[in-house]
């Protein structure tokens, strides 16, 4: 699994609120939720996101409320990866549920700045910051998580017979 875009970056404790606001929470619509993703953090994001984009941040991202709506709004933006230093337990399984591709690596973080253009080989837990070529270590996905992802999620992953 390789993912390659550019950085749109945050800081520390991006709570789920942030993510996607609860006012936004009446609608499973994927491209409703990601119209508004991001939008009480950075009201910038929607116009600036474009497709295979990588957020990075800092430490416990996604915490706050355990609403699912919050990955399949950073999905459905465009963005194809998120790198974080640490994550939310439940976002993190959130994510991984529905098919976002999410890793920690707080070196990578540390040493990735926005804008740069990053590459990451999740196969093999390499990240490489394309712009200052830099590469940084993390661990690479297990089989059944890489398996999740490439079918879109958990639920399509059990549709398509993987599991």
């Amino acid at each position: 699994m390789k993912y390659t875009g550019n950085i749109i970056k945050y800081g520390d404790n991006v709570d789920t609120d942030v993510i996607i606001p609860a006012r936004y929470l009446n609608t499973s619509d994927h491209a409703e939720l990601a119209s508004h993703c991001m939008e009480d953090l950075d009201n910038t994001f929607v116009s600036r996101v474009k497709q295979g984009d990588i957020i990075t941040a800092g430490q416990n991202f996604g915490c706050g409320s355990s609403r699912e709506h919050a990955p399949i709004a950073i999905k459905a933006s465009g963005v194809s990866l998120v790198i974080a230093k640490s994550f939310a337990r439940i976002f993190y399984r959130n994510a991984i549920n529905i098919g976002l591709a999410i890793v920690e690596c707080p070196e990578a973080c540390d040493g990735i700045s926005e804008g740069d253009k990053v590459e990451a080989d999740l196969d093999n837990g390499i990240i490489r910051n394309i712009t200052t070529g830099r590469e940084y270590k993390t661990a690479p996905f297990p089989d059944f998580v890489q398996k999740i992802i490439e079918n879109g999620g958990l639920m399509q992953a059990i549709t398509n017979g993987v599991f």
